[in-house]
This record gives C-alpha cells, sequence and structure tokens, in this order.
C-alpha cells in the first residue's frame, strides 16, 4: 500500500476521542477506527451508516478528520436515517458531517478516491456498499462493524470489487467484532485473476480454462463455475 503510516496523528486521534466518547458505548471501536483513521492520514471517510446504531464510531470519525483534514461523509438510507443520524451527532458533539441520502449503489458510485470505508454490516444492503466502493489509487482501508453477528467474515473478499487487490485482512474481536481489509494501491498491480466490476455475474480465464464468476446480490457470497 502507498499509505503511510503516522503514529503521532494516530495517537492524538485515539486520546481525542476517548475524550468524545465517555458516556457512549461501543467506545471501544470508535478509539481504534479513529485512531486507525488518523493513522493512515485518510483524506475521504465513508461511513454507511446503521439506523438504530450508536455513533460512537461516527464521532471517532469524526475526530480523526479533523487530524487529518479529511472529507468525512455518512452514508444513509432514507431521510428518517438522515434526521436520526444528524440529532445523535448534534447531541454527542455538536456538529455533523456530510450526510448523503439514497441507494447504495447510487450514492457510492458518487463519492470517488475512498481510502477509509466503515460499513456497518447490520445494514441490509451491506454488500452493495462494498461491491460499488470506489476506492483510492492510492490504496483504502475496509472496517466492516458487527462482524461477529452477521458472520461474513469469510466472504468479504467475494463483496469487494472483482479488480480490488486485498493486501491482508484480519478479525478483531473488539466490540460485536471488526473485519478489516487493506486494499492495496492501483499502481501495484492486481493479481492477476483479470476482469472488472464488482457484482452479478463475470468470466475470469484461469490457465487454459475459463471461469465463471457470480456474486450473489443479497448474501454477497462468491461462487466460481468453471466452463
Amino acid at each position: 500500500m502507498k499509505l503511510v503510516w503516522c503514529p503521532d496523528t494516530a495517537s492524538k486521534a485515539y486520546i481525542d476521542t476517548v475524550k468524545s466518547c465517555e458516556l457512549f458505548e461501543e467506545s471501544s471501536v470508535a478509539e481504534l477506527v479513529s485512531a486507525m483513521a488518523a493513522g493512515w492520514k485518510a483524506k475521504v471517510i465513508v461511513e454507511a451508516w446503521s439506523v438504530g446504531g450508536v455513533v460512537s464510531t461516527s464521532i471517532g470519525l469524526a475526530v480523526a478528520s479533523r487530524h487529518t483534514g479529511a472529507r468525512h461523509v455518512c452514508v444513509v438510507q432514507d431521510e428518517r436515517s438522515r434526521l436520526e443520524y444528524v440529532e445523535a451527532m448534534l447531541r454527542g458533539v455538536g456538529v455533523s458531517p456530510e450526510v448523503i441520502v439514497g441507494e447504495a449503489k447510487e450514492v457510492m458510485m458518487g463519492i470517488s478516491e475512498v481510502d477509509f470505508l466503515v460499513v456497518d454490516l447490520r445494514r441490509k444492503d451491506f454488500a452493495r456498499v462494498l461491491r460499488v466502493a470506489r476506492f483510492s489509487n492510492q490504496g483504502a482501508v475496509v472496517v466492516c462493524k458487527h462482524a461477529n453477528a452477521v458472520g461474513t467474515s469469510f466472504r468479504l473478499r467475494g463483496v469487494l470489487p472483482l479488480t480490488t487487490r486485498v493486501v491482508r485482512t484480519v478479525c478483531l474481536p473488539v466490540g460485536k467484532g471488526l473485519d478489516i481489509v487493506h486494499v492495496g494501491s492501483s499502481s501495484s498491480g492486481g493479481d492477476g485473476d483479470g476482469g472488472g466490476g464488482g457484482g452479478g455475474t463475470g468470466s475470469v480465464t484461469k490457465g487454459t480454462g475459463r471461469w465463471i464468476r457470480h456474486v450473489d446480490e443479497e448474501s454477497g457470497e462468491e461462487h466460481l463455475f468453471r466452463k
């Protein structure tokens, strides 16, 4: 990855988030995510928030964005979600980041150069959010919350766009479980699978055979069939 880690910025964001999230649940997730976003010097931070969820992670991301000068965007599904989110953020820290309402594919396709993405896996459309994300050429970090409850860690590679070069993945027992994926920079080359696009059905050539790749729109599971 071309993202460069800055421990000093990470520690400052961590400490500020600890102070800001004293009264919130899942503060451990917020502190970790804030430190990661700040440490990687993220410039475009996007979160796909789920209605009914706490905003501690959002506060952590807001803190990180202040330290890195990042654009912080929250993606919600409807006006009710937007109102709930903004009200919770105003109560928590007195400010709200940019909020975009709309269908996952349309909204995510309109945000480019994403280098830090946080997705709540309780959203029914989480697979679509991940599949159409437009990552930065410098690389990106993807954080998926509530991984234990949904049980998606084994199929995240299949949910991400086919051209995504996954450098490493890790599952952490923090909060309700975090799945973290590091996406490599585009200049480092692909993984040799070829192809393009995200979900649906596509073809991949491997060796002398031809494989048909299909991704389930709802579950995000990937299947390969040899033709």
